[in-house]
């Protein structure tokens, strides 16, 4: 297992880097009870953006002191956290993850960011753990196509198409640990045949030079050290959970998000 401090030049080979602890596995049974809690209260949270800015336990997570040196190391010094998503996978779902690439669809200018991918609960080969081609992110930009026809969970049900899996590396993680991945590296996940959740907090972080270029309403927050650009609306972060003006605001955010991700992948 990496630890901070030691995962650069990996991050720079291969475009990810897996598995990194970020906290006891002790630790997580609270953060999934959270999301388990707000899911018995509002329903399902899968890909539903923005979590941090309504739910204390995200936020804890994204800003996680072990979690932010990681992505200093990675990104430098200042940080802007962009966004925060569930990702789940119930047991005996069909659901999985075509092959793509994040920053397809996110309608930035550079790829200056990080995203983390921590575990909640074992992320496994039976349960459908995520896979990274190598060094796929020194290629840039591959066309997507949109629609599989089947059972793929991302939004637009993008995919890249005639990927060799040969090379693909499976990145299983124990609850608390995370993988870090490049926003060009293809990766990809199959169905969880496991008999549990499969639960993974997925964060995005930007350097604050990042600028979206599809309109001028993308919000994040500063997380470590400075923002000398403004190139983004202010995040309000969670002081409390599901509080309904937080969640206003968040289903506003979320329905920004989901229109930026259609307009960038097909901006005809």
């Amino acid at each position: 297992m990496l630890s901070t401090g030691s995962l650069v030049d990996r991050y720079e080979r291969d475009g990810f880097v897996s598995p990194v602890r970020i906290i006891s596995e002790a630790e997580v049974g609270p953060h999934r009870r959270a999301l388990e809690w707000a899911e018995a209260e509002v329903g399902p949270l899968h890909y539903q953006y923005k979590m941090h800015t309504v739910l204390t336990s995200p936020l804890e997570l994204a800003t996680h002191p072990t979690m932010l040196d990681a992505v200093e190391e990675l990104l430098g010094p200042d940080i802007l956290l962009y966004n925060v998503v569930y990702i789940v996978k119930e047991p005996g779902s069909a659901a999985h993850v075509a092959w793509h690439q994040d920053l397809t669809y996110w309608g930035l200018d550079s790829d200056l960011q990080v995203s983390a991918w921590l575990a909640l609960s074992p992320a496994t080969a039976d349960s459908g753990a995520m896979m990274m081609l190598p060094g796929t992110h020194t290629g840039g930009r591959l066309t997507h196509s949109v629609g599989t026809g089947g059972s793929n969970v991302l939004d637009n049900d993008q995919y890249v198409d005639g990927v060799d899996e040969a090379a693909a590396v499976l990145c299983p993680l124990a609850p608390g640990e995370a993988s870090f991945h490049h926003g060009w590296t293809l990766h990809a996940s199959r169905p969880n045949e496991s008999d549990d959740r499969r639960i993974g907090l997925n964060i995005q972080y930007l350097h604050p030079s990042v600028r979206q270029t599809l309109h001028d309403m993308d919000t994040a927050m500063v997380v470590r050290g400075t923002d000398a650009y403004g190139n983004f609306g202010t995040d309000i972060p969670a002081t409390g959970n599901l509080e309904p003006k937080a969640l206003a605001r968040r289903a506003e955010q979320d329905a920004l998000i989901k229109g930026t991700y259609v307009t960038a992948l097909d901006p005809t």
